[in-house]
Order: structure tokens, then C-alpha cells, then sequence
């Protein structure tokens, strides 16, 4: 199969990149990645999640961070909701698309909200249903379809069932999530072989978390089966709560230099990119998790060096 001409990046840096920093973050700091993310180029950023600050607290304020950003004309700006009470308070903050989260392992869904698989789903129903009369569009994810940090391997069978359950819920898009990082390109193939047996390749997308290293060999072992959209996160922010030693998500920078490379089109600013990047890893205090950030700004000094050395 030859590979797609282009390709969609959802940003998830702001919600799933953020949500797993130690420290606290401020509102003001959100709203700037994100307005960043949208000046770079983004068409999808999850901007937030509507969960208790109980489970999640880097996602209070979610509510302050939607009605603060400069929401661009074109570009979606979605957020998690994963029970009935977060879609109304994102309603209440004027989003336009949710997701929602289920796993493909048993244990793993017990572990990260306290019920089976079926009845994390069941708890899906209202949501979806709500949206659908909102006009509001509901993306799925689906966590541990390469591993389990509990159970191990994943049957991709299992992860095929689930998202298709999801699509028939009313998810326009399902996108896989390698939770714990361990999947491999041969892995990668044969789950999207079985999955797209039953959704269409146009309506999956690729979560690869970068634990060993394979996130960039997984999609593109995606894209050579015909999967055109994937999540990342910026300067590869991000990991689960509730898998231990889960490592970020692949970095938005690393995953654009691979496509870049590839002639696929994005849309997006390479140089703008590392910006927001440079801009939060500062507010975070720490260094950047993009490989090529990293490596321009060893070669350069510093990574606005670096950023303009990209502009000649």
C-alpha cells in the first residue's frame, strides 16, 4: 500500500501530555501551549478533560482554559468527558467534540476506572447519546491494544471488538492507543489487519507511546497500512497514571520531522512547532522530550538558535 498524501497530527500534549506532570500548571500556561499549538499549524488539539481534579488534578480548570483560548476558524478543540457529568460541564464551556476512553484489557479497565470493559461502555451510552442530540461529534480511544501493563499481551480480536462497539455508539474515528510503548511494527500491522477487518482504516488512527523506543517505527508501519491520522504530544509530554513506567507520548516534533521527510503534508510549521515546545518544557522546568529539539539545539547552543537554523 502506498503511503497517504497527508496526514492529520491530533495534538493530545495539553490534556493527556499534561496530565501526568507532578507539578502544579496554570491556566495561563495552558491557554499559551494551546494558542501556540494552533499558531504552529494544528488542527486538532485536545485542549482539556472534564474529570474530578480528584483523579486528574492537572485538568482543573479545564472550563477557564476553553474560554481563554484564541479558538481559531478550522481548528478542533476537543476535550475528554468520560461520564455524563463531564459532557455537560463541556458543554457548558462551548465544546464541540469529546472523546471518550475505554480499554481493550480487563484488568486494565479496572485499574483505571474501577469496571469491566462492558461496563465502561454501558456508561457511554448517555454521553453519546447527549452529544448526538447536541450536534456534538465523539471520538473514541481505545488504551492497551498492544500490551497490558497487568495482563501482557492484548489479543488484537479484543481490541478489534471494542472499537467496534465504540463505532457503533456513534465515535466517528477510533484511535488505537500502545498505552505501555512495547508494541512493534510486526505488532502494529497485525493489530490494524484485524481491526480494519471491521472499521474501515479511514476511520482508525494510531496512539504510540515511546517507552521503547518504537513509536516512530509503529507509525510507520501505520502508514504502510493505510492509516493517515495519529496522536502525539508536544516535546513528547505525557504518560498514563495508571501504567507504571509508561514513559510520554512520541513528540509532535518527531513524528512532523518523520512525515516532513516522507513528503507527506501536515499543515504544520516545523519551526513553530519546537517554539511551543521550547515555550512549555520552560514553564515545566525541564527539557524537552523531542528528539529533534534536542538534537538541533546540541548542535546550535540553544533551542531558538536552533529554531532559526531551521528557517535557512
Amino acid at each position: 500500500m502506498s503511503l497517504p498524501k497527508h496526514v492529520r497530527i491530533v495534538e493530545v500534549g495539553p490534556r493527556d501530555g499534561l496530565q501526568n506532570e507532578s507539578q502544579p500548571i496554570s491556566v495561563a500556561d495552558k491557554v499559551r501551549l494551546i494558542d501556540d499549538l494552533s499558531a504552529a499549524g494544528l488542527s486538532y488539539i485536545e485542549a482539556g478533560s472534564f474529570v474530578s481534579p480528584k483523579w486528574v488534578p492537572q485538568m482543573a480548570g479545564s472550563s477557564e482554559v476553553f474560554a481563554q483560548i484564541q479558538q481559531l476558524p478550522g481548528v478542533t478543540y476537543a476535550a475528554l468527558t468520560p461520564n455524563l457529568k463531564g459532557f455537560e460541564a463541556a458543554l457548558a464551556a462551548g465544546v464541540k467534540e469529546i472523546a471518550v476512553f475505554a480499554a481493550a484489557s480487563e484488568a486494565f479497565s479496572q485499574k483505571n476506572i474501577n469496571c469491566s470493559i462492558s461496563q465502561s461502555l454501558e456508561r457511554f451510552v448517555p454521553v453519546l447519546d447527549a452529544a448526538k442530540q447536541q450536534g456534538i461529534r465523539v471520538r473514541g480511544y481505545v488504551s492497551c491494544v498492544l500490551g497490558c501493563p497487568y495482563e501482557g499481551d492484548v489479543a488484537p480480536e479484543q481490541v478489534a471488538g471494542v472499537a467496534k462497539e465504540l463505532l457503533a455508539m456513534g465515535c466517528y474515528e477510533i484511535s488505537l492507543g500502545d498505552t505501555i510503548g512495547s508494541g512493534t511494527a510486526g505488532a502494529t500491522r497485525r493489530l490494524i489487519e484485524v481491526v480494519g477487518r471491521e472499521i474501515p482504516r479511514s476511520q482508525l488512527a494510531g496512539h504510540f507511546h515511546d517507552t521503547y523506543g518504537q513509536a516512530l517505527t509503529n507509525i510507520y508501519a501505520s502508514l504502510l497500512e493505510g492509516i493517515s491520522v495519529f496522536d502525539s504530544s508536544i516535546a513528547g509530554l505525557g504518560g498514563c497514571p495508571y501504567a507504571k513506567g509508561a514513559t510520554g507520548n512520541v513528540a509532535s516534533e518527531d513524528v512532523l520531522y518523520l512525515l516532513n521527510g516522507l513528503g507527506i503534508e501536515t499543515g504544520i510549521d516545523l519551526q513553530k512547532l519546537m517554539l511551543a515546545g521550547q515555550h512549555i518544557c520552560t514553564a515545566l522546568g525541564r527539557e524537552s522530550g523531542a528528539r529533534v529539539s534536542r538534537a538541533l539545539a546540541s548542535q546550535s547552543g540553544d533551542h531558538r538558535t536552533a529554531i532559526n537554523a531551521l528557517r535557512n
